[in-house]
């Protein structure tokens, strides 16, 4: 099996000399009431069996976006990084003089990042080609992939923000709004990017005296979509400036339907016909395929900015990985659609050919946006460690944000000499707080380091865990 051999002699069992914690996270913990119950915590040197420090290591606990680790690192493994996802347009009907007497397919394969900026090239391109009316209807044909119902408010009753997207085979722009808010006068001035088709808003906002503080700026904008019709309430302190956001406020099906009448209307464009939802015609014919972002580039979105819809994507798209031959003569899979169960069962099947057993392991999603998915800190670092040796560990760790510079860790540290000899992810949920990744030590060893905190004081972790990094850097 793949790299077995290697990694069997990595056993990751406690080692009877390893350390305590560091006196200075102690201090951190003792301050904020999280006891060690609370925590797990490996470190240990880049190739070395021993752990240098274990705290509850196999306890398996929930890792929120450290989660994306492992769907990365297996579409490296899987996928490669010149992996792309592809978006066909077809038509059904005839094409003479510009005029198709007919409709518009367009067809998903779970490209990730199909911005609004790709979608009016491509779009464009269609014009090229000789497109220009079409008399028919448009059809989106979202059938690659063969996922439940999705309700966005379940997970925090929150449906429009964007961490909450669900995934879609034809996922267009993350199938959010930008908002940018700006005091004008005595009231409030909101931008929307891209400008939909058929949308109407109600710009309620109130701008309130200043506030001397901005950090939670947008919990005071409260945002209802009921249809086409979107109305903002609220109050936005005065001082804190222009600020924006992105936020999802209408289905997949409506978003790419709205973006694509505006879009094509932009580029010269007619439509004439209806939306509807079905799979591509037996007499249709390729038009025009687009061709997305290899997924060396998409990881290093996922990691750096823990986008969620983005790595549900790539889960979701680790099933095909059996629809290759090779693959799929080994494992004995069928050509069936992407589900989330395939994705689940190519994960598991492919730790297990890098030689990992990881029992406790429990997937949701792929993202760590969930309550149920696990892992345990001492195989989270087996992981790491596995990532290490591999051929294509420079891709995943330029993925990762470096500290005090990028990402998700660019406010961390910005000031210790620990800025920027770290490659960290790290995720926050409520009573969650996690980091794990490669910290540089200043005699240039190099550093796995896992620190899970599941406690109802999780939140105000963060110095424990910084306190952690500065301690490894100056070894």
């Amino acid at each position: 099996m793949k790299r077995l051999g290697t990694f069997l002699l990595f056993s990751f069992a406690v080692c009877a000399q390893a350390e305590p914690l560091p006196a200075a996270v102690l201090q951190e913990l003792k301050k904020v009431n999280i006891p060690q119950s609370g925590i797990a915590v490996e470190v240990r040197e880049v190739g070395k069996r021993a752990s240098l420090i274990s705290v509850n290591g196999q306890r398996a606990m929930n890792p929120a976006s450290v989660m994306k680790l492992i769907t990365t690192y297996a579409a490296l493994d899987l996928l490669g990084p010149a992996y792309t996802w592809k978006t066909e347009a077809w038509i059904d009907g005839e094409l003479k003089d510009g005029v198709l007497e007919g409709d518009l397919i367009l067809k998903g394969y779970g490209n990730p990042k199909f911005t609004i900026e790709q979608f009016w090239l491509w779009l464009r391109e269609l014009r090229g080609r000789g497109l220009q009316e079409i008399r028919g209807d448009l059809i989106l044909d979202r059938s690659y992939f063969d996922l439940p119902e999705y309700d966005p408010a379940e997970f925090d009753s929150d449906p429009v923000r964007a961490y909450n997207v669900g995934p879609d085979a034809l996922l267009l722009n993350f199938n959010t709004l930008r908002f940018r808010y700006t005091p004008d006068g005595n009231g409030m001035k909101v931008i929307t990017e891209p400008r939909l088709d058929g949308l109407r808003f109600d710009n309620q906002l109130i701008l309130h005296p200043p506030s001397g503080d901005c950090n939670d700026w947008n919990d005071t904008i409260l945002t209802q979509a009921t249809g086409d019709n979107v109305v903002l309430q609220g109050g936005y302190p005065s001082d804190c400036g222009e600020r924006e956001q992105s936020l999802s406020i209408l289905p997949h099906t409506r978003y790419v339907e709205s973006v694509f009448r505006t879009v094509w209307q932009e580029v010269g464009g007619t439509i004439s016909g209806k939306l509807r939802e079905e799979t591509v015609p037996e007499n249709a014919r390729i038009f025009s395929t687009h061709r997305s972002e290899p997924l060396g580039s998409v990881i290093r979105d996922i990691n750096k900015f823990s986008n969620n819809v983005m790595a549900r994507q790539v889960f979701l798209t680790l099933g095909s990985a059996s629809y290759r031959p090779s693959l799929a003569a080994e494992w004995g899979m069928s050509d069936v659609p992407l589900t989330t169960d395939r994705s689940v069962e190519t994960v598991q099947i492919w730790l297990h050919q890098q030689g990992l057993d990881f029992p406790e392991l429990v997937l949701e999603n792929g993202a760590g946006l969930s309550r149920k998915e696990r892992i345990s800190a001492r195989h989270m670092s087996q992981l790491l460690q596995s990532a290490a040796d591999h051929p294509l560990y420079p891709e995943l760790q330029s993925s990762l944000p470096i500290l005090g510079v990028d990402g998700s860790v660019r406010r961390r540290l910005k000031d210790s000499d620990a800025a920027s000899h770290a490659h960290l992810k790290t995720g926050t949920l409520d009573g969650v707080r996690t980091l794990a990744g490669y910290v540089r030590s200043k005699n240039g060893k190099e550093w796995i380091v896992v620190f899970f905190i599941n406690h109802y004081n999780a939140k105000r972790g963060q110095e424990a865990q910084d306190a952690l990094i500065e301690w490894i850097q100056k070894r």
